[in-house]
């Protein structure tokens, strides 16, 4: 199986980086690499009443590159697109990313991940560590995993970044077990 980071714009290369080799750790037969090319932010999904960007039509624009890159051996492939750009969806005020679930086109944005955000000193290791735990989440819709009802399992849901800061970067031994089944 391959992991395929692409960034979404402009991209802190730093912080792909660590995002790649976090996930080498978490799915350990996976090959993550980074993509040569860079998907441009779809100006169609810009909402300039909210100063935000549609995380759903991003996602769309990932799985037709995904589509276009991924050859007949490769159908394990999973590809996730990285922004720096907030995203949102309908019905919700934001979100660190979304998925298809299962599929194999995933976005995260790191916007929102910055403890500078909130206000907080800049600590590049907890950024780093929340950019992991969206991957994975995000990557676990990608595989089936549903939200877990375990708030340290990296499926729970997070309503706001304490949430995310809470859980691991790992899955429960429950959605562990569900993982390596779909996988």
């Amino acid at each position: 199986m391959r992991i395929v980071l692409l960034p979404v714009g402009k991209v802190n290369r730093k912080a792909l980086n660590a995002v790649r080799d976090g996930l080498t750790i978490v799915f350990p037969r996976a090959v993550c690499e980074l993509s040569e090319g860079v998907l441009g932010v779809p100006r169609n999904s810009y909402n300039a009443s909210r100063r935000q960007y549609s995380s759903t039509r991003i996602l769309l624009e990932i799985l037709h590159y995904a589509e276009k890159k991924e050859t007949p051996a490769d159908q394990t492939a999973r590809f996730l697109g990285v922004t720096e750009v907030d995203l949102y969806v309908r019905g919700l005020n934001f979100v660190f990313g979304e998925a298809q679930c299962p599929g194999k086109a995933a976005v995260i944005s790191l916007h929102r991940l910055r403890p500078e955000f909130y206000g907080a000193p800049g600590n590049e290791k907890l950024y780093f560590e929340r950019a992991l735990k969206e991957a994975v989440h995000e990557l676990g819709h990608t595989f089936g995993l549903r939200h877990c009802p375990d708030p340290a399992c990296v499926m729970h849901f997070s309503l706001h970044i304490g949430m995310t800061d809470r859980k691991q970067s790992d899955f429960c031994r429950i959605c562990r077990i569900k993982l390596e089944r779909a996988v």
